[in-house]
């Protein structure tokens, strides 16, 4: 008498459109993906075996349903928030994953601050402040304009600002507050320089680097990202001290297992600094799509094999490329899309929110969720980007 093989089942926090890479991989490697999020904008839910309309932040609910379910592992990518909730998951279902206190330390940006800091890795003088203390804990902090404030517990470039008067200092502490799920907000100095993200692969607390990007954006005041590419013109000795350095942090976070994204600057004099990381793959694509298209690592098997206990299979399956994904904010951006999709349509990989785009209806772009959305490019090299694109557009990113 035979008996059925019983497939392995992984529960998936989010379902947005930059979750659904990571649902269509674990589908892809045989397994089932059982899916949970708040039913609206829930893209990813057509590609799930089991959806469940569960907020992401109800952790108990959820649990309950894993149990029922009996699921072998939990994942997510790109979202802090979600990796709260799995985080708890896995560590009341004795499944791998990181700790609380990682959990906590990096999706708190106070908290991380501090955990460098103790570490002896340079960071930004920072403060932790309300609207009612704003002011005074920046001067006994002993600092001064430029400042960043940021919420500290949100991701997505959502209120953050760069100030330079106690006026304006006021205003986005307010934002920051408003958007905090901790009503606080991070002051810090403003960082110099030219902005990066770092993507590895932690197992059993041996950290991997897979690869270096480049991040552009909107600059003052905001900084929120309009386009990424990888290879990320960084020196093989450039790169070597960023790993150097992000591995030291990722200790300091006591991140032991799966994704992480780091985000960093390098100043006019060579020194690396880090903006935050997150023990979760980066959103944007960088982690699902620029890796796998640059440098020929699947970095979404990685993640499913941690999240099931296996050792990451590290081997590149294809040739090293150039990769570049663009947002699109305004009819102007939508143009160059335009034209790139007429003429060369062989070197576009994937659009996503653009269809129902109309100039007659724009609205302002304060975040990363509100950009209207992307197209992912490939080439051989970047040269051959620059002809795609045209170098003005390329230099305005810069």
């Amino acid at each position: 008498m035979s008996t059925e093989t019983e497939v392995t089942k992984i529960a998936v926090i989010g379902a947005n459109e930059f979750q659904r890479p990571l649902i269509r991989k674990i589908r892809e490697m045989g397994y089932e993906a059982h899916v949970f999020a708040w039913k609206d904008g829930s893209v990813g839910a057509a590609d799930a075996t089991c959806f469940y309309p569960i907020s992401i932040v109800d952790k108990d609910e959820i649990l309950s349903k894993c149990r029922e379910i009996g699921v072998s592992a939990v994942a997510t990518i790109a979202s802090d928030l979600a990796a709260i909730t799995v985080q708890y998951l896995a560590e009341e279902l004795g499944l791998p994953g990181n700790s609380k206190k990682c959990q906590e330390k990096s999706t708190n940006k106070y908290k991380m601050r501090k955990a460098f800091s103790e570490a002896g890795i340079p960071v930004p003088m920072f403060t932790i402040a309300d609207t009612n203390n704003c002011l005074s804990e920046m001067t006994a902090a002993g600092m001064e304009f430029p400042l960043i404030v940021k919420p500290t517990d949100r991701s997505g470039s959502r209120a953050v600002t760069y100030v330079t008067n106690e006026e304006e200092l006021l205003a986005a502490v307010d934002d920051a507050v408003a958007c905090s799920f901790q009503r606080k907000a991070i002051i810090e100095s403003f960082i110099e320089g030219d902005e990066y993200s770092c993507e590895c692969v932690s197992y059993h607390g041996t950290h991997h680097f897979l690869a270096t990007t480049k991040k552009y954006t909107t600059g003052y005041p905001h900084y929120i990202e309009t386009a990424h590419l990888e290879p990320s013109g960084l020196t093989d000795e450039t790169n070597e001290r960023v790993k150097d350095m992000i591995f030291r942090a990722l200790d300091a976070l006591e991140v032991t297992e799966g994704a992480s994204h780091s985000e960093f600057r390098i100043d006019s004099e060579g020194n690396i600094r880090i903006i935050e990381i997150g023990a979760r793959m980066g959103g944007d694509c960088i982690g699902s799509h620029l890796v796998w298209l640059a440098n020929g690592y699947d970095f979404l098997k990685m993640t499913v094999q941690c999240a099931l206990g296996e050792e990451p299979d590290l081997t590149p399956e294809r040739p090293k490329r150039t990769a570049y994904i663009r947002f699109v904010y305004d009819a102007e951006d939508y143009a160059v899309y335009c034209g790139i999709r007429d003429h060369y349509a062989g070197n576009l990989v994937e659009s996503f929110g653009l269809d129902s785009f109309s100039s007659e209806r724009t609205r302002e772009v304060v975040d990363s969720a509100s950009r209207y959305g992307y197209y992912i490019l490939t080439c051989e090299t970047y040269d051959e980007l620059e002809r795609m694109m045209g170098r003005e557009e390329l230099d305005e990113d810069e």
